[in-house]
């Protein structure tokens, strides 16, 4: 039997992805496609990844970029820090590298937002370092075909995970097809639910398929019960405007547009005085988002005014057309509600006229 590695490798270069936009050895492309992929499906991540690099080609472009600019790209693909991070990585490698990336795992490793498997990825594929990744996918693999137990988010089991990538590693002139072929592999054949194991090229010294316990291996994550928080956000529209704030920079959408957020209501209405003291307001169908590690349970208080005030209330708010919200740097959330908000008023008006 061949060794694991040289099984993946030649199942990968029959059976593997090839047609993926961010293939090649360009380590700016393979960076920002591999930060993408965090926690999101490829099918997901592949129209994000084209408009973004339409808009920022390479390193020093991205690095020259605003902010704000590199937000409006990312917003709906979620976890924001990820964009914040890659802002923050382009512009440290153009002022103490020159412009270009280390060609190491480790040194990959201590610039922002690149973790220990995203660095060995990108080094793999660029640089031919010999270095195992451990993403989800490669988690699964592992898990079944080692049969490691355990929790795999836990540390004594990450631990195992990541010797075991070490010992199966190819010589390092193959590190690109195999690197390719864990990820295509744990996508395609090992799959978390009804996984192809007749077509998979490691089967045969497969734990969980000798031993029957594919459906049980890698074992469910510990699960938390996540606390909820309650919220309340003001969607003040005039003249088909809303007003919206940027929100800090940590934190839950941070850095993004959203509608001023209140504790409750009565600090709402109390923001809105200030703001128009003749205003109506109306409370909107409460919702629920679900983030990582708790649930935002929200209300949209929709407030029509006559015209803009002179003034806003707060040096980070703006007033933005409705109609132009749709592009702007927007949670998923926030970008559905007021798009649903721009409809219910168009609605209206149409009964009045």
């Amino acid at each position: 039997m061949q060794p694991f590695a040289a099984r993946v490798i030649a199942w990968q270069r029959i059976h593997g992805r090839t047609g993926l936009p961010w293939q090649g050895r360009d380590p700016y492309r393979v960076w920002v496609s591999e930060i993408m992929l965090q926690q999101t499906q490829v099918a997901t991540v592949v129209p994000y990844y084209e408009r973004f690099v339409a808009r920022f080609a390479d390193l020093p472009a991205l690095a020259q970029a605003p902010l704000e600019d590199v937000m409006r790209l990312w917003a709906g693909l979620g976890y924001y820090s990820r964009a914040r991070n890659l802002h923050a990585c382009a512009q440290q490698l153009v002022r103490d590298c020159g412009g270009s990336f280390p060609g190491s795992a480790r040194a990959l490793e201590a610039l922002p937002g690149i973790g220990r498997s995203t660095a060995a990825a990108i080094a793999a594929f660029c640089f031919d370092e010999r270095v195992p990744i451990l993403d989800g996918n490669a988690k699964r693999l592992f898990a079944r075909h080692a049969g490691i137990d355990g929790d795999p988010a836990s540390r004594a089991v990450e631990t195992r995970m990541w010797q075991r990538a070490l010992e199966l590693l190819p010589a390092a002139q193959d590190m690109p097809a195999y690197t390719q072929g864990v990820m295509d592999l744990g996508a395609t054949v090992c799959t978390r639910t009804t996984p192809s194991c007749a077509v998979c090229p490691v089967r045969e010294d497969c734990h969980a398929l000798v031993h029957q316990r594919v459906d049980r291996l890698p074992a469910p994550r510990a699960r938390k019960r996540l606390p909820t928080r309650e919220a309340c956000f003001l969607l003040a529209v005039a003249r088909d405007a809303v007003l919206l704030e940027q929100r800090p920079p940590v934190g839950i959408w941070g850095g993004l547009l959203a509608p001023p957020q209140f504790a409750d209501s009565k600090s709402l209405r109390k923001a809105l005085g200030a703001l128009a003291a003749d205003a109506q307001v109306r409370a909107l169908r409460p919702r629920r988002h679900g983030f990582t590690h708790f649930t935002l349970a929200y209300t949209p208080y929709l407030a029509q005014l006559d015209a803009p005030p002179s003034r806003v209330g707060e040096p980070n708010q703006r007033w933005v057309s409705l109609r132009e919200a749709g592009s702007a740097p927007l949670p998923a959330p926030m970008r559905a509600l007021l798009s649903e908000v721009h409809e219910l008023l168009a609605r209206e008006r149409g009964r009045a006229t």
